[in-house]
């Protein structure tokens, strides 16, 4: 049996030789040429609301259109959810869907015309579309640009966010924050002894997904500044939950190997059920999040929601709800971004470093406060609920003509 490797056709190779970056422009070019494209001026108005995304999937915007789902059914708007992506074909049939009904793609811009070419021109007849982008860096890359004229408008989980895609020269960027407290978290019954934690230890809480990139979740801050705080105290206890480290080993070993012998700092890489989850949450006393930049940032929105106190990045979307009245904010630098995937790039983008040692200070402070933790997680528990509510939806709909009857009983 031969072992040599196939050739590759010579355009295959000169495409290879292309750099990552030209590639993707021209990979974005010829998508959005080749896919169906809405009506130039988006109809009046909308009877209702079709939300697609990755709807069965755990990522983050699946979770997006998830919680647009359950809010527009909170506030009693017709429609309905669909899986939209690349390489997926519309599952339900459009007699289905509610007559002139918008749709709502929770599809990021490089692969809008894939998720298209899978809806197929008809779904498109009638209906205004609506491009809903999270992006986590203030520039936003060129091969984004070619999906503009494949959308109405676009929807933008946070002022970071749509600030960052006015950089292509967009003026109808809406911003919606995600409707987090419409569908509060609901833990299960698990307590700290299903999850192997000590009930008298204080426990940091760091969750994260290694699909959503390791360097800009930035888990490594974590470690070391709460190691800086507490070195190998037992009564002290890291979790690091990891999402999704069976696609990512060499992430995985990095985290490993920085957890290296300590006994109080924990890996958890288990896939856990969401109510599970959020049972981890509850079981934490904090919750750390040193990240480097979020587009919104579900997981400290969801912990205060939880009523637990959250340190985080004083940068970024997570601002927009969090400061110093009901969180702990963290000071930073600005550096310049640089992700080794290749995926969080884009030029003159900046990100920030988290201040390790006053993250460790706060650390110390809020350990040895317990009055302090609850204060900081009541007044959280009020602020997400008050600022990550539909109002912003609530606009939004107003805004291109859908009725909404009002909350649901």
């Amino acid at each position: 049996m031969s072992t040599e490797a196939p050739r590759l056709h010579p355009l295959h190779r000169a495409w290879q030789m292309l750099p990552a970056r030209s590639r993707r422009l021209w990979l974005a070019r010829g998508s959005a040429w080749l896919a169906p494209k809405p009506a130039r001026v988006p109809p009046p108005g909308a009877s209702g609301v079709v939300v697609g995304g990755e709807i069965d999937r755990a990522s983050g915007l699946g979770e997006s259109a998830r919680l647009m789902a359950a809010a527009l059914h909170a506030l009693g708007v017709p429609g309905g959810a669909i899986e939209a992506g690349p390489g997926v074909r519309a599952g339900r049939a459009l007699s289905d869907w509610p007559d002139r009904s918008a749709l709502v793609l929770h599809v990021n811009a490089p692969v809008l015309p894939a998720a298209l070419l899978g809806l197929g021109r008809r779904a498109l007849r009638g209906r205004r579309v609506i491009g809903f982008w999270a992006w986590e860096l203030p520039t936003v890359p060129e091969h984004w640009r070619p999906a503009l004229p494949l959308v109405h408008e676009v929807w933008a989980p946070s002022r970071f966010t749509a600030d960052a895609l006015r950089t292509l020269g967009l003026d109808h960027v809406r911003v919606v924050p995600h409707p987090v407290a419409v569908s509060p978290p609901a833990p299960s019954a698990l307590d700290r002894q299903a999850f192997g934690l000590d009930p008298e230890a204080l426990v940091v809480l760091c969750a994260f997904s290694l699909a959503s990139s390791f360097e800009r979740k930035n888990p490594l801050a974590s470690i070391e500044a709460f190691r800086a705080a507490f070195g190998d105290r037992p009564d002290r206890v890291l979790v690091l939950k990891a999402g999704h480290g069976e696609h990512y080993p060499a992430d995985l070993a990095r985290l490993r190997d920085a957890v290296g012998e300590a006994r109080n700092i924990r890996l958890e890489t288990r896939t856990l059920p969401a109510a599970d989850m959020h049972a981890l949450t509850r079981c934490s006393d904090m919750v750390l999040s040193l990240h480097r930049s979020e587009g919104f940032g579900l997981v400290p929105a969801e912990a205060m929601l939880l009523g637990k106190p959250v340190l985080a990045t004083d940068w970024s979307a997570t601002t927009e709800f969090l400061d110093e009245s009901c969180g702990v904010p963290i000071g930073y630098r600005l550096v310049p971004a640089r992700d080794p995937r290749g995926v969080f790039e884009a030029p003159g983008a900046v990100w920030a470093d988290a201040d390790i040692g006053a993250a460790a200070q706060a650390l110390r402070a809020l350990a040895d406060a317990p009055e302090r933790r609850t204060a900081i997680g009541q007044a959280a528990r009020h602020a997400a609920q008050v600022r990550l509510g539909t109002a912003g939806l609530e606009a939004a709909l107003a805004a291109i003509g859908v009725p909404v009857p009002g909350l649901a009983t």
